[in-house]
């Protein structure tokens, strides 16, 4: 479909499920080779709803040992930002002294990010990485390093491959951009 249509917003089909698919393979092949050597799992944290799925199609790629665990945070309402990130469903696993690759659907202002690494850093892992398909640079206001980035888009409001508008649209296999 190049047009879909959630409740009151019309969206225009922006990245392809092929071009989704591509920088998956992209990513994975840059962690893969990054931890292929490591002594132990790392420990992939899935920040979900939104990364669901992209957390299935990476970790389908991944060839070295490693553990998936799923965090729940959320900070949006509607189409904006609340501002306020809650957390939803907690870490239940042990990082001491271990290596953590967050893994995100979009990075877009930051404000997730920044509260998720500072829980976890009190948690003491040995080292934390930041996996994100989408980042939007236009909007990013934190200072974490997002390590392995699919791609950089717009400041625009998106929908599909797990990210939603108000609950709607994350089954889609493509990713659609808000038309204005």
């Amino acid at each position: 479909m190049k047009q879909v249509k959630l409740k009151d917003k019309e969206f225009k089909r922006t990245y392809p499920e092929n071009a989704i698919q591509s920088d998956i393979d992209i990513l994975a092949s840059k962690i893969n080779h990054d931890y292929a050597k490591s002594p132990e799992p790392i420990l992939f944290l899935s920040v979900l709803n939104g990364s669901f799925m992209f957390t299935a199609d990476l970790l389908k790629r991944i060839t070295f040992p490693c553990e998936v665990s799923f965090i729940k945070l959320s900070s949006y309402q509607g189409t904006t930002t609340t501002g306020v990130v809650t957390e939803v469903i907690g870490l239940s696993e042990d990082i001491t002294g271990r290596t953590v690759i967050i893994l995100e659907d979009i990075v877009d202002t930051g404000i997730t990010l920044g509260k998720l690494n500072k829980a976890l850093r009190k948690l003491n892992p040995r080292e934390i990485r930041v996996a994100s398909l989408l980042f939007k640079p236009d909007a990013y206001k934190g200072s974490i390093k997002i390590d392995y980035i699919g791609r950089s888009i717009p400041n625009e409001f998106i929908v599909g491959y797990g990210l939603d508008y108000d609950g709607l649209g994350r089954n889609l296999p493509d990713i659609y951009t808000l038309i204005k």
